[in-house]
């Protein structure tokens, strides 16, 4: 793979190509993309919909929104210090086509912010209870009349395939989604596969999978614009545009570091834990006097966090530019942070994590929840969606469909694009009105 071609600010409906050097600097293309997700009402949906703790009341958790935020701010810079070394390796880069650092921390910015985009209601209890209702529930019915991989798409309903779904698919007024750069959605894809076969290697970019069939021929196009190298010639798989381990790094940042300053704020990890693993991993930066000079346990676990993902920027941009070869042939197979001196610190503070927050009695009651609110939306939805185009609605039915957007293809001679518009649906509403919309199928509010 090449950077020329992996920095393309070819859109969906470009006709002509977009020259770096042509481009308005006030507003760069990249820089669009960021606006474009920002503004996007899937994104400010995120602002209702699960991180750590579900339906927290506790105003300093983070939700998806606040945590995306986080993600696109530690990308950027990321992508600004990767890009400023790879300018200096690859001056032809900047001399002869006019890409700047900033190219880069903008791509991975935009990338970044939306990364989270297409995650369900519910955290990824939610991707679960929709891949089980079709895997074991109500919607297992469907198997013998779909495909292979359609059925497979919604057996492991994939956030990550839902977000290009949503960043890429056309409807009325809105041709080719929200139109982000080719470079933004190669960066976007962690996992540039289909859903089957499933987990063919061990290779970090077959570990879940990146598009639905319904966006297949949408990615394949992209994929050949930016010159990704294919991986399968009997599966539709490519090797990852070498941003998107940089988005990867800046999540893996975000929620090791993040999620257990929200744990311990919350009281589910003692303080005295932050010091003795963080500590490890800012032990060169680490002032004790600015530490004990702080008089509340916020605003220590702040510090120690601050210093934490500083050194943990500065060591994947390293290992980034160390395997940079190793990464544009396709054969760098693991997320940066697995190449990290602080590995096994980062796997002391995620087992933590997982024991104090993730499994903890407030986050599985609302799990639980949470799959009971999921399973009766789409049991309901799927049922008046099918008997409609069948034409054997019922009048509960037809009062169903009245209040579900016409993004619902109900006349869609395609069982997988009906079972998928509910799945679609379902997936952009917030903690908050799949709550709502439950209560109302049950009759439990009006």
């Amino acid at each position: 793979m090449n950077w020329e071609q992996l920095l393309s600010l070819k859109r969906f409906g470009d006709t002509n190509k977009r020259i770096r050097k042509e481009q308005d600097e006030t507003r760069l293309g990249f820089e669009v993309d960021y606006d474009r997700v920002i503004f996007s009402s899937e994104f400010r949906s995120l602002q209702d919909k699960t991180q750590v703790i579900p339906l927290s009341e506790t105003d300093f958790v983070h939700t998806r929104l606040t945590h995306s935020l986080e993600v696109s701010v530690v990308g950027r810079s990321l992508g600004r210090l990767v890009g400023k070394k790879l300018l200096e390796k690859h001056p032809h880069l900047q001399n002869v086509h006019g890409y700047q650092a900033n190219d880069f921390g903008a791509i991975v910015a935009a990338a970044a912010l939306a990364h989270d985009i297409g995650n369900p209601p519910f955290g990824h209890s939610g991707e679960k209870a929709i891949g089980e209702f079709f895997k074991s529930g109500a919607g297992s019915q469907y198997k013998s009349q779909l495909t292979e991989k359609e059925y497979q798409d919604l057996c492991d309903f994939e956030g990550n395939a839902n977000g290009f779904k949503i960043l890429t698919e056309s409807r009325a007024g809105r041709i080719g989604g929200l139109r982000l750069s080719y470079a933004t959605l190669g960066a976007f894809t962690k996992y540039p596969k289909e859903s089957l076969p499933k987990k063919p290697t061990s290779h970090i970019a077959d570990k879940k999978y990146g598009f639905f069939q319904s966006e297949k021929e949408a990615y394949e196009d992209i994929a050949n614009e930016l010159g990704l190298l294919k991986r399968s010639d009997k599966h539709l798989s490519y090797a990852r545009h070498p941003l998107a381990f940089l988005v990867e790094a800046a999540d893996d940042i975000c929620y090791t570091i993040i999620d257990f300053e929200d744990g311990i704020n919350l009281g589910l990890i003692q303080e005295e834990f932050a010091l003795e693993y963080l500590s490890k991993i800012i032990r060169h930066n680490i002032k004790p006097e600015n530490y004990y000079a702080l008089s509340t346990k916020e605003d220590r676990i702040g510090y120690l966090r601050a210093l934490a993902i500083g050194s943990l920027i500065n060591e994947a941009v390293d290992i980034f530019m160390t395997h940079e070869e190793a990464i544009l042939s396709g054969h760098f197979d693991c997320a940066l942070l697995d190449k990290s001196r602080y590995d096994a610190q980062i796997k002391d503070i995620i087992k933590i994590s997982i024991e104090n927050i993730y499994q903890s009695t407030e986050v599985i009651d609302k799990e639980i929840a949470g799959y009971g609110v999921i399973n009766t939306l789409l049991n309901t939805y799927t049922n008046a969606v099918n008997n409609s185009f069948e034409g054997v609605a019922s009048n509960y039915d037809k009062l169903i469909l009245k209040g579900l957007p016409k993004t619902i293809k109900a006349n869609d001679t395609s069982l997988y694009n009906r079972l998928s518009s509910v799945c679609y649906h379902i997936s952009l509403l917030s903690d908050s009105k799949a709550i709502l919309e439950y209560k109302k199928i049950k009759g439990i509010s009006f």
